[in-house]
């Protein structure tokens, strides 16, 4: 299991953020820090594909993003802070349609995750009815129940209360998930997780 970010270039406007960067990450997680503005979100939507560097390669196993783009993001999921722009959905089918997405999902997977973050009853509610802290769960407990080689989290722990944080660290530690998955996450405080490295923007 690996990711492999080879000779990376992306600029914004012309304001350069990645200048030939290269990266190699294998199973567990690994913690991304940087500075506001250092590019850790950026680095995330490219490695999940949903942006397009100017310049290099990424590779998850013997995928490559452009190569093969709907193979490769059918193996990771980024779970960012982005509102999903289907205002007229409910959760249930804000999940569903993700669910759909990838082969192997277990309904029964995402509704113990569901279950554990106490969203089950929310099911029924339009999304744009979540607060920030139910968003945010809606989306990791997608993350955590879908079979992907790479799972990308952007300040996993920010908007959840204390029994949803214990509750991800536990999950983020469970042995067979840092076995088979590369979990790359951003967090401006200390994850307190089983790290496999760090990486510093």
């Amino acid at each position: 299991m690996e990711l492999r970010i080879d000779q990376l270039d992306f600029e914004y406007a012309s304001r350069p953020l990645f200048r030939q960067y290269s990266l190699t990450l294998g199973a567990g997680v690994t913690w991304l820090r940087g500075d506001n503005g250092a590019g850790k979100t950026t680095l995330l939507k490219l490695a999940g594909g949903a942006l397009t560097p100017h310049a290099g390669h990424i590779w998850l196993d013997d995928i490559e993003v452009h190569a093969q783009p709907l193979a490769y993001r059918l193996h990771c999921y980024y779970c960012g802070g982005d509102t999903p722009q289907l205002p007229w959905l409910t959760v249930r089918e804000v999940l569903d349609m993700h669910m759909s997405l990838y082969t192997g999902a277990e309904v029964d997977a995402l509704n113990r995750e569901l279950a554990a973050f106490h969203l089950t009853p929310a099911l029924d509610q339009p999304v744009t009815t979540l607060s920030l802290g139910q968003h945010k769960k809606m989306q990791l407990a997608l993350a955590l129940s879908l079979p992907v080689r790479l799972l990308l989290i952007d300040e996993p722990f920010n908007g959840l209360d204390v029994d949803a944080v214990a509750y991800l660290r536990q999950q983020l530690s469970a042995p067979a998930r840092l076995a088979r998955q590369v979990i790359l996450l951003t967090s401006h405080l200390d994850p307190q997780l089983p790290l496999t490295g760090s990486v510093q923007l």
